[in-house]
Protein backbone atom coordinates (compact mmCIF):
# COMPACT_ATOMS: atom_id res chain seq x y z
CA UNK A 1 0.00 0.00 0.00
CA UNK A 2 3.28 2.26 0.59
CA UNK A 3 4.16 1.79 -3.03
CA UNK A 4 1.01 2.70 -3.96
CA UNK A 5 0.55 5.63 -2.09
CA UNK A 6 3.92 6.93 -3.24
CA UNK A 7 2.95 6.68 -7.01
CA UNK A 8 -0.31 8.05 -6.47
CA UNK A 9 2.38 11.18 -4.79
CA UNK A 10 4.58 11.73 -7.65
CA UNK A 11 1.67 11.56 -10.29
CA UNK A 12 0.69 14.57 -7.74
CA UNK A 13 3.61 16.74 -7.73
CA UNK A 14 4.02 16.28 -11.33
CA UNK A 15 0.87 17.59 -12.08
CA UNK A 16 1.48 20.53 -9.88
CA UNK A 17 4.33 21.27 -11.54
CA UNK A 18 3.19 21.42 -14.56
CA UNK A 19 0.08 23.50 -13.77
CA UNK A 20 2.71 26.06 -12.01
CA UNK A 21 5.24 25.77 -15.32
CA UNK A 22 2.07 27.15 -17.08
CA UNK A 23 1.04 29.55 -14.38
CA UNK A 24 4.50 30.81 -14.69
CA UNK A 25 4.58 31.49 -17.84
CA UNK A 26 1.92 33.83 -17.24
CA UNK A 27 3.16 35.57 -13.90
CA UNK A 28 4.21 38.93 -14.44
CA UNK A 29 6.55 39.23 -11.21
CA UNK A 30 8.40 37.33 -8.63
CA UNK A 31 5.62 37.97 -5.89
CA UNK A 32 2.95 36.92 -8.42
CA UNK A 33 4.94 33.63 -9.35
CA UNK A 34 5.34 33.02 -5.23
CA UNK A 35 1.49 33.70 -4.77
CA UNK A 36 0.69 31.25 -7.38
CA UNK A 37 3.15 28.46 -6.07
CA UNK A 38 1.39 28.93 -2.92
CA UNK A 39 -2.18 28.17 -4.49
CA UNK A 40 -1.13 25.64 -6.48
CA UNK A 41 0.55 23.89 -3.08
CA UNK A 42 -2.88 24.21 -1.69
CA UNK A 43 -4.71 23.31 -4.57
CA UNK A 44 -2.95 19.90 -4.65
CA UNK A 45 -3.17 19.19 -1.15
CA UNK A 46 -6.38 19.06 -1.08
CA UNK A 47 -6.49 17.09 -4.13
CA UNK A 48 -4.26 14.22 -3.21
CA UNK A 49 -6.36 14.52 0.34
CA UNK A 50 -9.69 13.42 -1.60
CA UNK A 51 -7.81 10.91 -3.97
CA UNK A 52 -6.42 9.38 -0.51
CA UNK A 53 -10.12 9.08 0.67
CA UNK A 54 -11.44 7.51 -2.32
CA UNK A 55 -8.56 5.26 -2.28
CA UNK A 56 -9.17 4.27 1.60
CA UNK A 57 -12.68 3.46 0.49
CA UNK A 58 -11.80 1.53 -2.39
CA UNK A 59 -10.11 0.00 -0.25
CA UNK A 60 -12.55 -1.30 2.16
CA UNK A 61 -14.73 -2.94 -0.80
CA UNK A 62 -12.07 -4.09 -2.07
CA UNK A 63 -11.60 -6.19 1.10
CA UNK A 64 -15.35 -6.94 1.21
CA UNK A 65 -15.20 -8.29 -2.07
CA UNK A 66 -12.63 -10.62 -1.35
CA UNK A 67 -14.62 -11.74 1.72
CA UNK A 68 -17.47 -12.33 -0.37
CA UNK A 69 -15.61 -14.07 -2.98
CA UNK A 70 -13.82 -16.75 0.03
CA UNK A 71 -17.19 -17.23 1.14
CA UNK A 72 -18.90 -18.10 -2.20
CA UNK A 73 -15.55 -20.26 -2.93
CA UNK A 74 -16.42 -22.16 0.65
CA UNK A 75 -19.98 -22.43 0.26
CA UNK A 76 -19.34 -24.08 -3.64
CA UNK A 77 -16.83 -26.48 -2.44
CA UNK A 78 -19.19 -28.16 0.17
CA UNK A 79 -21.58 -28.22 -2.30
CA UNK A 80 -19.25 -30.31 -4.35
CA UNK A 81 -18.58 -32.40 -2.02
CA UNK A 82 -22.16 -32.91 -1.44
CA UNK A 83 -22.93 -33.34 -5.12
CA UNK A 84 -19.87 -35.82 -5.56
CA UNK A 85 -21.17 -38.18 -2.82
CA UNK A 86 -24.67 -37.60 -4.02
CA UNK A 87 -23.39 -38.74 -7.19
CA UNK A 88 -21.16 -41.88 -6.07
CA UNK A 89 -24.41 -43.09 -4.26
CA UNK A 90 -26.82 -42.45 -7.71
CA UNK A 91 -23.75 -44.44 -9.47
CA UNK A 92 -24.23 -47.30 -7.02
CA UNK A 93 -27.99 -47.33 -7.04
CA UNK A 94 -28.04 -47.27 -10.85
CA UNK A 95 -25.45 -50.57 -10.70
CA UNK A 96 -28.24 -52.07 -9.08
CA UNK A 97 -31.47 -51.03 -10.70
CA UNK A 98 -28.96 -51.90 -13.96
CA UNK A 99 -28.49 -56.01 -12.61
CA UNK A 100 -32.10 -55.79 -11.48
CA UNK A 101 -33.18 -54.84 -14.68
CA UNK A 102 -30.70 -57.43 -16.12
CA UNK A 103 -32.29 -60.56 -14.56
CA UNK A 104 -35.89 -58.97 -15.00
CA UNK A 105 -35.48 -58.69 -18.44
CA UNK A 106 -33.49 -62.32 -18.75
CA UNK A 107 -33.85 -63.68 -22.38
CA UNK A 108 -35.86 -60.65 -23.47
CA UNK A 109 -32.64 -58.61 -23.70
CA UNK A 110 -31.82 -61.01 -26.67
CA UNK A 111 -35.00 -60.38 -28.23
CA UNK A 112 -34.69 -56.74 -28.13
CA UNK A 113 -31.42 -57.43 -29.40
CA UNK A 114 -32.64 -59.33 -32.75
CA UNK A 115 -35.19 -56.89 -32.77
CA UNK A 116 -32.93 -54.19 -33.28
CA UNK A 117 -30.95 -56.01 -36.02
CA UNK A 118 -34.02 -57.04 -37.69
CA UNK A 119 -35.84 -53.45 -37.80
CA UNK A 120 -32.06 -52.18 -39.22
CA UNK A 121 -31.39 -54.92 -41.45
CA UNK A 122 -35.08 -54.53 -43.07
CA UNK A 123 -34.47 -50.38 -43.26
CA UNK A 124 -32.12 -51.31 -45.92
CA UNK A 125 -34.34 -53.38 -47.31
CA UNK A 126 -36.71 -51.20 -47.99
CA UNK A 127 -34.92 -48.01 -48.66
CA UNK A 128 -34.30 -50.59 -51.76
CA UNK A 129 -37.51 -51.99 -52.65
CA UNK A 130 -39.71 -49.91 -54.92
CA UNK A 131 -42.83 -51.00 -53.04
CA UNK A 132 -41.58 -47.72 -50.98
CA UNK A 133 -43.17 -45.76 -54.03
CA UNK A 134 -46.45 -47.23 -52.94
CA UNK A 135 -46.22 -47.15 -49.02
CA UNK A 136 -43.79 -44.34 -48.39
CA UNK A 137 -41.91 -43.58 -45.03
CA UNK A 138 -41.78 -46.73 -43.86
CA UNK A 139 -37.76 -46.88 -43.98
CA UNK A 140 -37.94 -43.60 -42.09
CA UNK A 141 -39.82 -45.11 -38.91
CA UNK A 142 -37.87 -48.63 -38.99
CA UNK A 143 -34.84 -46.41 -38.86
CA UNK A 144 -36.01 -44.71 -35.35
CA UNK A 145 -37.39 -48.03 -33.92
CA UNK A 146 -33.66 -49.82 -34.44
CA UNK A 147 -32.13 -46.49 -32.98
CA UNK A 148 -34.72 -46.30 -30.04
CA UNK A 149 -33.88 -49.60 -29.67
CA UNK A 150 -30.00 -48.82 -29.37
CA UNK A 151 -30.93 -47.33 -26.21
CA UNK A 152 -30.65 -49.61 -22.46
CA UNK A 153 -33.44 -47.75 -21.24
CA UNK A 154 -36.65 -48.26 -24.05
CA UNK A 155 -38.10 -51.30 -24.36
CA UNK A 156 -40.39 -52.15 -27.77
CA UNK A 157 -43.91 -52.28 -27.31
CA UNK A 158 -46.10 -54.69 -28.33
CA UNK A 159 -47.86 -52.10 -30.64
CA UNK A 160 -43.49 -51.70 -32.28
CA UNK A 161 -43.11 -55.52 -32.55
CA UNK A 162 -46.90 -55.97 -34.36
CA UNK A 163 -45.98 -53.22 -36.85
CA UNK A 164 -42.22 -54.22 -37.76
CA UNK A 165 -44.20 -58.23 -38.23
CA UNK A 166 -46.96 -55.90 -40.41
CA UNK A 167 -44.09 -54.35 -42.11
CA UNK A 168 -42.28 -57.54 -42.90
CA UNK A 169 -45.10 -59.93 -44.13
CA UNK A 170 -46.49 -56.53 -46.42
CA UNK A 171 -43.37 -56.72 -47.77
CA UNK A 172 -43.19 -60.66 -48.77
CA UNK A 173 -46.92 -59.86 -49.95
CA UNK A 174 -46.63 -56.97 -52.13
CA UNK A 175 -43.22 -59.22 -53.79
CA UNK A 176 -45.61 -61.31 -55.32
CA UNK A 177 -48.38 -58.98 -56.70
CA UNK A 178 -49.15 -56.74 -59.59
CA UNK A 179 -50.60 -53.37 -58.21
CA UNK A 180 -51.72 -49.97 -59.51
CA UNK A 181 -51.24 -46.72 -57.72
CA UNK A 182 -51.23 -43.52 -57.80
CA UNK A 183 -48.40 -41.21 -57.32
CA UNK A 184 -46.18 -38.59 -58.21
CA UNK A 185 -43.87 -38.67 -61.40
CA UNK A 186 -41.04 -36.29 -62.19
CA UNK A 187 -40.77 -35.54 -66.31
CA UNK A 188 -38.08 -35.42 -67.78
CA UNK A 189 -38.30 -31.26 -68.38
CA UNK A 190 -38.72 -31.15 -64.61
CA UNK A 191 -42.39 -30.88 -64.35
CA UNK A 192 -44.12 -33.24 -61.26
CA UNK A 193 -47.92 -35.03 -62.90
CA UNK A 194 -49.71 -37.24 -60.53
CA UNK A 195 -50.40 -40.56 -62.48
CA UNK A 196 -51.17 -43.47 -62.26
CA UNK A 197 -47.98 -46.44 -61.86
CA UNK A 198 -48.47 -50.13 -62.21
CA UNK A 199 -45.62 -52.21 -59.50
CA UNK A 200 -44.54 -55.73 -61.23
CA UNK A 201 -44.16 -57.08 -57.37
CA UNK A 202 -40.25 -55.44 -56.36
CA UNK A 203 -38.87 -55.34 -59.82
CA UNK A 204 -40.67 -52.67 -62.29
CA UNK A 205 -42.60 -49.89 -62.15
CA UNK A 206 -44.32 -49.09 -65.50
CA UNK A 207 -45.87 -45.48 -66.35
CA UNK A 208 -48.24 -44.99 -69.55
CA UNK A 209 -46.71 -47.72 -71.46
CA UNK A 210 -42.92 -46.85 -70.48
CA UNK A 211 -40.67 -48.04 -67.57
CA UNK A 212 -39.83 -45.57 -64.84
CA UNK A 213 -37.55 -45.93 -62.18
CA UNK A 214 -37.98 -45.26 -58.43
CA UNK A 215 -35.19 -42.95 -56.77
CA UNK A 216 -34.40 -44.21 -53.26
CA UNK A 217 -32.59 -41.51 -52.18
CA UNK A 218 -35.37 -38.98 -52.92
CA UNK A 219 -37.88 -40.96 -52.63
CA UNK A 220 -39.51 -39.80 -56.29
CA UNK A 221 -40.52 -41.38 -59.12
CA UNK A 222 -38.82 -40.51 -62.13
CA UNK A 223 -39.18 -40.77 -65.97
CA UNK A 224 -35.98 -43.10 -67.55
CA UNK A 225 -34.12 -40.77 -69.92
CA UNK A 226 -34.36 -43.76 -72.37
CA UNK A 227 -36.54 -46.29 -73.01
CA UNK A 228 -34.86 -50.06 -73.32
CA UNK A 229 -35.50 -51.83 -77.10
CA UNK A 230 -38.74 -51.55 -78.41
CA UNK A 231 -39.75 -55.11 -77.51
CA UNK A 232 -39.75 -54.13 -73.96
CA UNK A 233 -41.46 -51.64 -74.76
CA UNK A 234 -44.30 -52.98 -76.37
CA UNK A 235 -44.41 -55.57 -73.12
CA UNK A 236 -45.82 -52.39 -71.47
CA UNK A 237 -48.24 -51.44 -73.28
CA UNK A 238 -49.80 -55.02 -73.27
CA UNK A 239 -49.58 -54.82 -69.45
CA UNK A 240 -51.29 -51.76 -69.29
CA UNK A 241 -53.98 -52.56 -71.80
CA UNK A 242 -54.75 -56.22 -70.07
CA UNK A 243 -57.50 -56.41 -67.30
CA UNK A 244 -57.12 -60.09 -66.78
CA UNK A 245 -55.18 -63.12 -66.77
CA UNK A 246 -51.44 -63.20 -68.24
CA UNK A 247 -49.41 -61.29 -70.80
CA UNK A 248 -45.99 -61.37 -71.67
CA UNK A 249 -43.31 -58.83 -70.18
CA UNK A 250 -40.07 -57.59 -70.01
CA UNK A 251 -39.23 -57.78 -66.00
CA UNK A 252 -36.13 -57.22 -64.50
CA UNK A 253 -35.39 -59.66 -62.32
CA UNK A 254 -32.33 -57.31 -60.92
CA UNK A 255 -33.91 -54.77 -59.54
CA UNK A 256 -32.69 -52.03 -61.88
CA UNK A 257 -29.11 -53.48 -63.11
CA UNK A 258 -30.22 -55.11 -66.53
CA UNK A 259 -32.93 -52.11 -67.65
CA UNK A 260 -30.15 -49.93 -66.66
CA UNK A 261 -27.80 -51.96 -69.22
CA UNK A 262 -30.41 -51.83 -71.54
CA UNK A 263 -31.29 -48.12 -71.50
CA UNK A 264 -26.86 -47.56 -72.39
CA UNK A 265 -27.32 -50.17 -75.75
CA UNK A 266 -27.21 -47.97 -78.39
CA UNK A 267 -29.33 -47.66 -80.97
CA UNK A 268 -29.32 -49.10 -84.88
CA UNK A 269 -29.06 -45.12 -85.92
CA UNK A 270 -25.99 -44.39 -83.04
CA UNK A 271 -24.70 -47.51 -84.34
CA UNK A 272 -24.19 -46.24 -87.82
CA UNK A 273 -23.30 -42.72 -86.43
CA UNK A 274 -20.20 -44.98 -84.35
CA UNK A 275 -18.96 -46.39 -87.54
CA UNK A 276 -17.95 -42.55 -89.41
CA UNK A 277 -17.62 -41.63 -92.62
CA UNK A 278 -16.74 -45.30 -93.73
CA UNK A 279 -19.65 -46.37 -91.82
CA UNK A 280 -21.53 -43.75 -93.86
CA UNK A 281 -20.28 -44.51 -97.25
CA UNK A 282 -20.81 -48.60 -96.75
CA UNK A 283 -24.44 -48.16 -95.62
CA UNK A 284 -24.69 -45.53 -99.17
CA UNK A 285 -23.16 -48.13 -101.15
CA UNK A 286 -25.28 -51.08 -99.83
CA UNK A 287 -28.48 -48.83 -100.16
CA UNK A 288 -27.66 -48.46 -103.70
CA UNK A 289 -26.74 -52.32 -104.05
CA UNK A 290 -30.41 -52.98 -102.84
CA UNK A 291 -32.62 -50.46 -104.98
CA UNK A 292 -30.13 -51.97 -108.15
CA UNK A 293 -31.22 -55.12 -107.18
CA UNK A 294 -34.56 -54.49 -106.80
CA UNK A 295 -34.61 -52.92 -109.94
CA UNK A 296 -32.80 -55.99 -111.87
CA UNK A 297 -35.03 -58.31 -110.25
CA UNK A 298 -38.16 -56.94 -111.08
CA UNK A 299 -37.07 -56.42 -114.45
CA UNK A 300 -35.91 -59.46 -115.37
CA UNK A 301 -38.94 -61.45 -113.40
CA UNK A 302 -40.96 -59.11 -116.00
CA UNK A 303 -39.21 -60.15 -118.97
CA UNK A 304 -38.75 -64.13 -117.94
CA UNK A 305 -42.53 -64.01 -117.95
CA UNK A 306 -42.88 -62.38 -121.40
CA UNK A 307 -40.41 -64.64 -122.97
CA UNK A 308 -42.17 -67.73 -121.41
CA UNK A 309 -45.34 -66.77 -122.85
CA UNK A 310 -43.73 -65.89 -126.14
CA UNK A 311 -41.98 -69.73 -126.11
CA UNK A 312 -46.19 -70.79 -126.20
CA UNK A 313 -46.93 -68.30 -129.14
CA UNK A 314 -45.31 -68.90 -132.77
CA UNK A 315 -46.36 -65.26 -133.86
CA UNK A 316 -43.52 -63.05 -132.77
CA UNK A 317 -43.87 -60.28 -130.08
CA UNK A 318 -41.14 -57.52 -129.89
CA UNK A 319 -41.61 -56.58 -126.68
CA UNK A 320 -39.52 -59.20 -125.16
CA UNK A 321 -36.47 -60.49 -126.47
CA UNK A 322 -37.27 -63.57 -127.60
CA UNK A 323 -39.75 -62.25 -130.00
CA UNK A 324 -37.92 -59.89 -131.46
CA UNK A 325 -35.04 -62.94 -132.02
CA UNK A 326 -38.07 -64.38 -133.70
CA UNK A 327 -38.64 -61.39 -135.88
CA UNK A 328 -35.00 -61.62 -137.27
CA UNK A 329 -35.50 -65.10 -138.17
CA UNK A 330 -38.90 -64.45 -140.16
CA UNK A 331 -37.25 -62.10 -141.96
CA UNK A 332 -34.49 -64.21 -143.03
CA UNK A 333 -36.21 -67.37 -144.17
CA UNK A 334 -34.47 -67.79 -147.12
CA UNK A 335 -31.24 -67.93 -146.35
CA UNK A 336 -28.96 -70.29 -145.43
CA UNK A 337 -28.43 -72.26 -141.93
CA UNK A 338 -24.99 -70.45 -141.39
CA UNK A 339 -25.72 -67.27 -142.51
CA UNK A 340 -28.81 -67.21 -140.38
CA UNK A 341 -27.19 -68.61 -137.44
CA UNK A 342 -24.68 -65.56 -137.37
CA UNK A 343 -27.92 -63.29 -137.69
CA UNK A 344 -29.69 -64.78 -134.63
CA UNK A 345 -26.37 -64.37 -133.11
CA UNK A 346 -26.49 -61.17 -133.48
CA UNK A 347 -29.91 -60.39 -132.39
CA UNK A 348 -29.10 -62.46 -129.07
CA UNK A 349 -25.37 -60.26 -128.56
CA UNK A 350 -28.18 -57.20 -128.86
CA UNK A 351 -30.31 -58.43 -126.20
CA UNK A 352 -27.44 -59.30 -124.03
CA UNK A 353 -26.54 -55.82 -122.89
CA UNK A 354 -29.97 -55.34 -121.62
CA UNK A 355 -30.16 -58.23 -119.68
CA UNK A 356 -26.76 -57.75 -117.83
CA UNK A 357 -27.38 -54.09 -117.31
CA UNK A 358 -25.65 -53.04 -113.82
CA UNK A 359 -25.23 -56.48 -112.43
CA UNK A 360 -21.39 -56.39 -112.79
CA UNK A 361 -21.86 -52.86 -110.52
CA UNK A 362 -23.71 -54.46 -107.78
CA UNK A 363 -20.79 -57.49 -107.67
CA UNK A 364 -18.59 -54.67 -107.27
CA UNK A 365 -20.13 -53.68 -104.27
CA UNK A 366 -20.33 -56.91 -102.79
CA UNK A 367 -16.28 -57.05 -102.94
CA UNK A 368 -15.78 -52.99 -102.12
CA UNK A 369 -18.08 -53.10 -98.76
CA UNK A 370 -15.50 -55.53 -96.49
CA UNK A 371 -12.63 -53.63 -98.10
CA UNK A 372 -14.01 -50.36 -96.34
CA UNK A 373 -15.16 -52.31 -93.51
CA UNK A 374 -11.36 -52.90 -93.23
CA UNK A 375 -10.35 -49.26 -93.68
CA UNK A 376 -12.74 -48.03 -91.19
CA UNK A 377 -11.67 -50.71 -88.71
CA UNK A 378 -7.79 -49.38 -89.42
CA UNK A 379 -8.79 -45.80 -88.44
CA UNK A 380 -10.82 -47.02 -85.62
CA UNK A 381 -7.27 -48.16 -84.00
CA UNK A 382 -5.49 -45.57 -85.43
CA UNK A 383 -7.87 -43.07 -82.95
CA UNK A 384 -7.68 -45.69 -80.46
CA UNK A 385 -3.52 -45.69 -80.28
CA UNK A 386 -3.61 -42.04 -80.60
CA UNK A 387 -6.29 -41.56 -77.28
CA UNK A 388 -3.61 -44.23 -75.30
CA UNK A 389 -0.62 -42.26 -76.09
CA UNK A 390 -2.50 -38.89 -75.15
CA UNK A 391 -4.44 -40.15 -72.46
CA UNK A 392 -3.00 -43.70 -71.14
CA UNK A 393 -4.98 -46.59 -70.36
CA UNK A 394 -6.11 -45.49 -67.13
CA UNK A 395 -10.17 -44.83 -68.55
CA UNK A 396 -10.89 -47.20 -71.02
CA UNK A 397 -13.66 -44.33 -71.76
CA UNK A 398 -11.31 -42.98 -73.87
CA UNK A 399 -10.61 -45.68 -76.21
CA UNK A 400 -14.13 -46.76 -76.79
CA UNK A 401 -14.66 -44.50 -79.56
CA UNK A 402 -12.17 -45.60 -81.73
CA UNK A 403 -12.87 -49.17 -80.99
CA UNK A 404 -16.28 -49.13 -81.51
CA UNK A 405 -15.30 -47.31 -84.76
CA UNK A 406 -13.08 -50.10 -85.80
CA UNK A 407 -16.04 -52.93 -85.16
CA UNK A 408 -18.67 -51.07 -86.22
CA UNK A 409 -17.38 -50.54 -89.83
CA UNK A 410 -16.15 -54.36 -90.05
CA UNK A 411 -19.99 -55.18 -89.28
CA UNK A 412 -20.83 -52.58 -91.41
CA UNK A 413 -19.34 -53.75 -94.40
CA UNK A 414 -19.68 -57.48 -93.94
CA UNK A 415 -23.88 -56.87 -93.65
CA UNK A 416 -23.62 -54.89 -96.90
CA UNK A 417 -20.99 -57.35 -98.41
CA UNK A 418 -23.27 -60.99 -97.36
CA UNK A 419 -26.85 -60.06 -98.86
CA UNK A 420 -25.07 -57.93 -101.92
CA UNK A 421 -23.70 -61.43 -103.04
CA UNK A 422 -26.97 -63.26 -102.61
CA UNK A 423 -28.49 -60.43 -104.53
CA UNK A 424 -25.86 -60.86 -107.13
CA UNK A 425 -25.95 -64.31 -107.39
CA UNK A 426 -30.39 -63.99 -108.00
CA UNK A 427 -30.48 -61.20 -110.75
CA UNK A 428 -27.54 -63.46 -112.19
CA UNK A 429 -29.17 -66.30 -112.52
CA UNK A 430 -32.02 -64.74 -113.59
CA UNK A 431 -30.04 -62.99 -116.20
CA UNK A 432 -28.21 -66.07 -117.56
CA UNK A 433 -31.37 -67.99 -117.36
CA UNK A 434 -33.13 -65.74 -120.04
CA UNK A 435 -30.16 -65.66 -122.01
CA UNK A 436 -29.68 -69.51 -122.08
CA UNK A 437 -33.59 -69.42 -123.21
CA UNK A 438 -32.62 -67.29 -126.01
CA UNK A 439 -29.38 -69.43 -127.23
CA UNK A 440 -31.42 -72.60 -126.70
CA UNK A 441 -34.64 -71.24 -128.88
CA UNK A 442 -31.74 -69.61 -131.49
CA UNK A 443 -30.43 -72.91 -131.81
CA UNK A 444 -33.74 -74.57 -131.91
CA UNK A 445 -34.88 -72.32 -134.86
CA UNK A 446 -31.52 -72.94 -136.80
CA UNK A 447 -31.42 -76.87 -136.86
CA UNK A 448 -35.35 -76.51 -137.83
CA UNK A 449 -33.95 -74.50 -141.08
CA UNK A 450 -31.27 -76.74 -141.88
CA UNK A 451 -33.75 -79.44 -141.81
CA UNK A 452 -36.29 -77.53 -144.22
CA UNK A 453 -33.18 -77.09 -146.42
CA UNK A 454 -32.13 -80.52 -146.64
CA UNK A 455 -35.73 -81.59 -147.82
Amino acid sequence: MKKISLAFLTLALTFSLSVQAEDSTQAKSLGELLQTVKDGKFANQQLNQKREREFLADKAKQQKALEDARRTQREEEARSERLENKFETNEQTLIGLNEALSKRLGSLRELFGVLQQVAGDTQGVFEGSIVSAEYPGRGQWLGEFAQSMGKSTKLASIEEIERLWFELQREMTESAKVTTFTAKVNKLDGEVVEQEIIRIGTFNLVSNGQYVTYDMENEIVKELGRQPAGRFVDSTVQLSQATSGFVPFGMDPTRGQLLAMQVQVPTLEERVHQGGTPGYVIVALGIIALLLSAERFTTLSLVGARVRAQMKSATANLNNPLGRVLAVYHENLGIDAETLQLKLDEAILKEQPALQARISFIKIISMVAPLLGLLGTVIGMIVTFQAITLFGTGDPKTMAGGISQALVTTVLGLVVAIPTVLLHSIVHSRSAGVMHILTEQSAGLIAEHAEKAGK
